[in-house]
């Protein structure tokens, strides 16, 4: 992870985000150049449009590229990976070891995708946010959580975890939740992060299925444990890969 996390000042309000480069991204069929920032201008442009404070957490960039594109918004933060999780499961532990280690915690945060979500809205100022202080925010999909890409993608959670598949037949006909934006207050943030952490490590480590596992883990956790505290869909995202690029009443734009 990194010894050297920034400390941030008191009461902010924070967009979080990963780029991890050089191992195969099993989602793209492919491997992330490093060092090519074109992949994360569009997050980092939009978080600074909207004067936030974007933390953009990466393995990949070299120094001249950090220091010609930070700015009073963007800050590059240095991690090392862990290849005992693919990159979607670890960014997860690199946000939770960043909070914990915070002298001051943030007011608020989002974490998202970093090559596929913008800003488009400060969430932060909505008048929903502000009044949804115990209020898990997050994604969604078209699609209920009974469909054949989610079925393979938690083969390996559901022959862990026992009452994964009371879970899935439970809630089939549910929509499908999307951990690529994910936010809140910070108290009730920092314990959702922390108990999909200890999932990903008891169950999701050393995963060699041809799925992440991020998307089961999410659903399962947020699905049995924070359901009543569960916001999705909009205003936090347009419609995922509806590419609604003219749409500007919502948070976050997913593809």
């Amino acid at each position: 992870m990194s010894e050297n996390y920034p400390q941030l000042p008191p009461n902010s309000n924070l967009i979080l985000a990963c780029h991890i480069t050089g191992v195969y991204d099993v989602n793209r069929s492919t491997t992330l150049q490093d060092d090519n920032f074109e992949l994360v201008r569009a997050w980092a442009e939009s978080v600074a449009a909207a004067k936030l404070q974007g933390l953009l957490f990466h393995n990949g960039f070299s120094e001249e590229t950090c220091q010609t594109y930070a700015s009073e918004y963007l800050s590059f933060v240095k991690i090392t990976y862990n290849p005992q999780f693919n990159p979607n499961v670890y960014r997860y532990l690199v946000y939770l070891d960043f909070l914990e280690k915070q002298a001051l915690p943030p007011a608020n945060l989002f974490v998202t995708d970093v090559s596929d979500v913008t800003l488009v809205n400060n969430p932060f100022t909505d008048p929903l946010f502000i009044a949804s202080t115990n209020t898990l925010f997050c994604g969604d999909e078209p699609t209920p959580l009974a469909n054949e890409w989610m079925l393979a993608h938690a083969s390996s959670l559901r022959s862990q975890i026992d009452d994964y598949a009371d879970y899935e037949a439970h809630f089939a006909t549910e929509t499908l939740l999307n951990c690529g934006i994910i936010g809140g207050a910070y108290p009730l943030f920092l314990a959702f992060l922390r108990e999909l952490c200890a999932i990903h490590r008891r169950y999701n480590t050393e995963n060699k299925t041809a799925y992440t596992g991020d998307m089961g883990a999410f659903n399962y956790l947020v699905r049995t444990k924070f359901n009543e505290q569960l916001h999705h869909g909009f205003p936090v995202n347009t419609v995922f890969k509806g590419y609604e690029e003219s749409r500007n009443d919502c948070w976050f734009r997913h593809k």
